[in-house]
């Protein structure tokens, strides 16, 4: 195990979320499986999950109605093409709400930010002029299409 791992609070269904999140990402997997290995609850679901999205580990909790997620922490997700971005885009907002600028809440309430590598290249380019085109073009879109923000960088305003 790292040596930080996010842990999750759900009220009553983190193994339904981890199945979900495990089943949208390729290279990953429940660590800890329900059923003989797992301790459930008195109702017979598993009380605590541990799963792995893409090398990076989590737990999930079922803890009750006491807390909530919030968008002051989101998932980071870095896509190299569109179709990545779409794929990533659709299945996770799937039941849940599409925000602004790559952000969306899934149907568990956890925030994510699906995000193209090339949006902070462009960004962080010497023509800051061309970055803050880039950076207002971002801002007028939902999901983030990577046409759009390469156009914005290399279109002049005028």
């Amino acid at each position: 195990m790292k040596k930080i791992t996010p842990f999750l609070w759900f009220d009553d269904n983190a193994e339904e979320a981890a199945n979900f999140y495990v089943s949208i990402f390729k290279n990953s997997k429940i660590l800890t499986p329900s059923g003989d290995d797992a301790e459930p609850d008195p109702e017979g679901s598993v009380t605590m999950v541990k799963f792995e999205l893409e090398g990076q580990q989590f737990f999930a909790l079922n803890g009750g109605p006491a807390y909530t997620f919030s968008p002051a922490i989101s998932l980071f997700v870095d896509c190299e093409t569109q179709a990545e971005v779409d794929d990533y885009w659709t299945r996770l907002s799937a039941g849940g709400e599409e925000v602004r600028c790559g952000w969306l809440r899934d149907k568990f309430g956890i925030s994510w930010q699906i995000v193209p590598s090339i949006l902070g290249e462009l960004l962080q380019s010497d023509d800051r002029e061309a970055a803050q085109r880039v950076m207002e073009e971002m801002l007028t879109q939902t999901k983030l299409d990577i046409a759009r923000l390469k156009a914005a960088f290399e279109t002049p305003a005028g």
